[in-house]
């Protein structure tokens, strides 16, 4: 059986490249419609001190209250690697530190019942870096209510 993602899943763009040395929150997106997030998060140029990643769970889409939560994550911080590391648990205090190597990546998965009740939504926030660090995320939502071309927007 093949898997086509943009039939049997919803992608979002929640945090296009740029520079994020200022840090950066990316789009607050919707787990209304899915069971399971996957937040794949990847840095091509990256500062000795690249930041630190966590992510949190929002009432709404303001966020009008946002609380960090522990998530599972997978890593490839080898410059320019493609192969992800073993499965390892972020705390909701510490997130991620962001490996100073160049050309990473970062797989975050989410399920939906790791959110507290009236918490639907998430947002990835990358801290402050000391220098030039740029970076990109995109969330993929499976188990997904709805299949095929006319997905309703989880941005708002």
């Amino acid at each position: 059986m093949r898997a086509v993602l943009a039939e049997q899943a919803h992608i979002i763009n929640i945090l296009p490249p740029q520079d994020v040395a200022a840090g950066v929150s990316s789009a607050v997106f919707s787990m209304r419609n899915a069971s399971h997030v996957t937040i794949i998060v990847t840095a091509g140029s990256t500062d000795a001190d690249a930041g630190n990643i966590t992510i949190e769970e929002c009432d709404d889409f303001t966020p009008s209250n946002d609380t960090a939560i522990d998530f599972s994550y997978y890593a490839e911080t080898t410059a320019g690697g493609d192969t992800l590391g073993d499965r390892t648990a972020a705390a909701a205090a510490t997130g991620i530190d962001v490996s100073a190597n160049d050309n990473i990546t970062y797989v975050i998965e989410i399920d939906a019942e790791q959110l507290s009740e009236g918490y639907p939504n998430l947002i990835l926030k990358w801290s402050a870096c000391s220098g030039a660090t740029f970076g990109s995320a995109v969330a993929i939502l499976t188990g997904y209510a709805y299949q095929g071309k006319d997905q309703p927007t989880e941005l708002s």
